[in-house]
């Protein structure tokens, strides 16, 4: 089998992937191992720099629909429940020209889904790659029923990437913190002291509670992430139901009293990797979290797995050369996606701190302005397309 393009992985980032390199006039094919294309997970939340792609590939609208416009981002202590500070996403909208919304990850795959087989993209499952192979005149895809070959392939087959091994040695980094998520009928908070109309992040001694409204209000999403002492020691079978509850024991009756919705029979463990400055060998790249899987804390992980996409299709478009389209990908992306990976670690550091660090913690945070938008106008804002276009976020 041959095509221009092959994309490894059928998850969001392998999609957007595909339907970016499609609209720029490429033959795609995507190769997902599983038996059917699908998404796991609950809520995910998608910043203006997202929204913004999403409205040029003419998706919002249905985005739009099927999730949910917060009216703020606002951060509590998780210990007293006191509000320390606010962002106004209607002022977020207006400065960036584009909305801050949330949405369920299943929702935002199928719309993805749906207008790659629009888009006439070659959907195949049961396929699972085992190692890949790079010339200066192609790539391919190596499976146990053969070989995918195209003029570049794109693997965005995920934290554990086959792909990533040829380009690093390098293994995932584990935050020693699990993850306990939830998205329940709305009617299951309803006597809860919950907001319906924000993004509610509760920061806490190493824990931190996040809760907001799903599917047009019909859904409630909570995420509750704690230090576990059996996954710092490295200990699979730990992080268990028993330690979620000791870990926000001294955290406010309006945190505690979410955590019997969570999904109680899985977990995930807080994993992410060091940045790499290389995405790139011969035909092949690395792209969403194949190259920069992150911790949570800045909700950008499927973001900028769409943002990789969409430089792709933007260089593609243009410059039928794809040793030139590969070299200016690698040009900007690896540098401003390690300064997501290693904000978002100072980030997580930040919420989880104890003490006089927590006093010094609330103290920066009540005094920022609603509308200080120093630390995510890097984030928020527009990404350069080409080396030369740079903007402030990649220098």
């Amino acid at each position: 089998m041959t095509s221009n393009v092959v994309v490894v992985g059928g998850g969001i980032g392998g999609l957007a992937t595909a339907l970016s390199l499609t609209r720029a006039g490429q033959r795609v094919t995507v190769l997902e191992q599983a038996s059917a294309f699908g998404e796991v997970g609950a809520g995910m939340q998608i910043a203006p720099n997202c929204t913004r792609i999403l409205d040029e590939w003419g998706l919002l609208g249905e985005v739009r629909s099927l999730g949910v416009l917060p009216e703020r981002i606002v951060m509590k202590d998780a210990v007293d429940g006191g509000e320390l500070s606010a962002l106004d996403l209607h002022d977020v909208e207006r400065r960036y020209g584009f909305p801050y919304l949330v949405i369920h990850r299943t929702d935002l795959h199928g719309v993805l889904l749906r207008a790659c087989r629009r888009a006439g993209v070659e959907l195949v499952t049961d396929v699972t790659v085992t190692a890949y192979s790079s010339s200066p005149a192609g790539a391919a895809a190596i499976h146990d029923g053969g070989t995918v070959a195209g003029d570049v392939v794109i693997a965005a087959d995920g934290l554990h990437s086959t792909a990533r091994r040829i380009l690093s040695d390098d293994e995932p980094v584990s935050s020693a913190y699990v993850a306990y998520r939830g998205a329940v009928p709305i009617d299951r908070v309803a006597e809860l002291d919950v907001h319906l109309k924000d993004v509610v992040v509760h920061i806490g001694p190493r824990c931190h509670l996040v809760q907001y409204p799903l599917r047009g209000g019909e859904m409630f999403n909570q995420v509750a992430v704690f230090e576990s002492p059996g996954a710092r020691l490295g200990k699979a079978d730990r992080g268990g139901p028993d330690e979620l509850d000791a870990a926000f024991e001294g955290t406010c009756p309006q945190v505690r009293a979410g955590l019997h919705l969570m999904w109680r029979d899985r977990r995930w463990r807080m994993v992410d990797r060091d940045p790499i400055d290389n995405w790139v060998t011969g035909r092949l790249a690395l792209a969403g979290d194949a190259a920069h899987p992150p911790l949570q804390y800045l909700a950008q992980g499927a973001v900028m797995a769409i943002e990789d996409a969409w430089v792709l299709g933007a260089h593609a478009g243009r410059d039928p050369d794809w040793d030139g389209v590969l070299a200016a990908y690698n040009a900007v992306r690896p540098a401003h996606c390690r300064r997501v990976l290693t904000t978002a670690r100072s980030w997580g550091e930040f919420w989880h701190h104890d003490g006089p660090r927590r006093a010094w913690r609330n103290k920066l945070l009540t005094e920022r302005d609603t509308y200080d938008y120093s630390y995510v106008d890097w984030l928020f804002g527009p990404t350069a397309l080409t080396p030369d276009q740079e903007p402030p976020m990649f220098r």
